[in-house]
């Protein structure tokens, strides 16, 4: 068996790779990525690196010959349109590279999403679905280090926490989480043709983050909820570009609407709970 991992070195696939190799030998795990040499960390663990651009289908499917799965992680474009075709690219490859079974990392509840990103997602499982290969789609939610963070040092510091999320939910779950689900998947049995929304059984607010916050830090710190543009203006006054301010802004208002509040138990059957909100606040703070 050969399992090909793409965008291994970046923070996801690499992390996947590492709870793989805890199972299974170096010898049939592969590594596909735009650039070989930044992959000399995993080719001295006996991973073999082969060349793969999104932008490239020959480069892709040569990085999935002789492969029975393919971990296929999601591109990091922000042009949605360049996405999706970077993506019809790999699936593209995959089928004619005769890949067995490719596993594509989506987004949670994505037919109901609300946000622009779910539509790539949605095209590519589509995509998926039409090659005739067998399929499993990883949906992950948004991941807790992007809201739970070193920057929550600041926050300790100053007293509150800012955002535009009102009361709403957020079943946010660990990079390494979704890493370990990810292997689970790779090396169990029965996952075929099947979608999984890995999110966290106990979607938890900023009110509750900001309590865990303070306990953690033993300073009082609150959660300040303030509306859109007065979280562009806060981010913007903090340093922050424009379009990233309103990039954040945005994200935490599709929290206040309730996009990330729905939970499943998908994640919890194949990894068991997911760590804790207080443990992912005290490695943000190093405590």
């Amino acid at each position: 068996m050969s399992i090909v991992i793409t965008g291994a070195t970046g923070h996801f696939g690499n992390r996947v790779i590492q709870e793989l190799l805890k199972t299974i030998p170096a010898s049939e795990i592969i590594a596909s990525v735009r650039n070989v040499e930044k992959a000399n960390a995993l080719a001295e663990l006996g991973v073999e690196v082969r060349h793969g651009d999104y932008m490239d289908y020959e480069s892709m499917k040569t990085s999935f010959e002789g492969a029975s799965k393919v971990l296929f992680v999601s591109g990091p474009d922000s042009d949605n349109t360049l996405r999706i075709r970077q993506h019809a690219n790999v699936v593209q490859a995959a089928r004619d590279a005769g890949v067995k079974h490719i596993i594509y990392t989506g987004y949670a509840f994505g037919e109901t999403s609300q946000i622009d990103l779910a539509h790539v997602h949605m095209a590519t499982e589509y995509a998926i679905r039409s090659t005739g290969v067998s399929y499993t789609f990883l949906r992950n939610s948004l991941y807790s280090d992007v809201f739970i963070d070193e920057s929550l040092a600041g926050s300790v510091a100053a007293g509150e926490i800012v955002t535009n999320t009102g009361d709403g939910k957020l079943n946010a779950v660990s990079r390494e989480d979704l890493a370990l689900a990810a292997a689970a998947v790779l090396t169990g049995e029965g996952h075929e043709n099947k979608s999984y929304n890995l999110v966290n059984p106990s979607p938890w607010t900023f009110d509750e983050l900001a309590g865990v916050v303070s306990e953690v830090s033993g300073k009082q710190v609150s959660h300040k909820k303030v509306s859109f543009n007065e979280m562009k203006d806060y981010l913007g006054n903090v340093g922050l570009p424009a379009p990233v301010a309103e990039l954040i802004a945005g994200i935490y208002h599709s929290v206040a609407t309730g996009e990330t509040g729905k939970t499943s138990n998908d994640l919890t059957n194949l990894i068991g709970q997911p760590t804790p909100l207080k443990k992912l606040v005290q490695q943000a703070l190093k405590v």
